[in-house]
């Protein structure tokens, strides 16, 4: 029996980061997985720039709220959880995903905590496991279930280099060298075809 883990930022709907980046007037935030491999060190940075200027879960939160999945990255779902159970694993935070999670058809997710001063001030996080991602797939596999697994950046590489069948969806050109053995697709439609092959297997 299959399940298919996937990413959510990037994947599904864009980078929450990016996007308050943007709305903020703030570019540093736009730095995401893609470019930092150490989740600590980068959420830690994240964490002393939004002290810095003084914002907090609120102002992350309407930006949010403004955010639309991928186009046609429910109907892809939708689709995909006919065929298969479905995980959506991630390192964004039950505060970040919910109003997603309600655009998306409520999807089954996967992932972290943030710490949060009663002003608002993000004080810190907490992870749901170490190496979530992998060790989700790992525990999934130790209870009978086979693993498909798929997302765009590094933080992503373990779940998929231990799972059945890994794919990269919409990646940088970077990780697609230095990662060939994993097809690598760009719209739903190839990607879905893709899963209905290994879900045959």
């Amino acid at each position: 029996m299959y399940i298919t883990c996937l990413d959510l930022e990037g994947v599904l709907v864009p980078e929450i980061w990016i996007a308050f980046a943007e709305a903020s007037g703030i570019p540093e935030l736009r730095r995401t997985t893609r470019d930092e491999p150490d989740y600590d060190k980068l959420m830690k940075w994240r964490l002393g720039i939004l002290k810095e200027h003084g914002l907090g879960l609120r102002e992350i939160r309407q930006t949010i709220e403004k955010i639309d999945p991928m186009e046609g990255a429910k109907e892809f779902l939708d689709e995909l959880r006919t065929l298969s159970q479905v995980i959506i694993i991630s390192d964004t935070f039950t505060q970040f995903a919910a109003p997603l999670m309600e655009k998306l058809g409520q999807p089954t997710i996967f992932c972290n905590s943030l710490e949060v001063a009663p002003n608002g001030e993000i004080t810190g996080y907490k992870m749901r496991c170490e190496k979530s991602k992998l060790t989700t797939v790992k525990a999934l596999q130790s209870i009978g279930f086979e693993t498909i697994a798929g997302g765009d950046s590094f933080n992503d590489l373990g779940m998929i280099q231990a799972s059945k069948f890994g794919f990269l969806f919409r990646s940088t050109e970077q990780i697609k060298k230095d990662y060939p053995q994993y097809p690598a697709f760009e719209d739903y439609g190839e990607l879905i075809k893709f899963l209905k092959e290994c879900l045959a297997k």
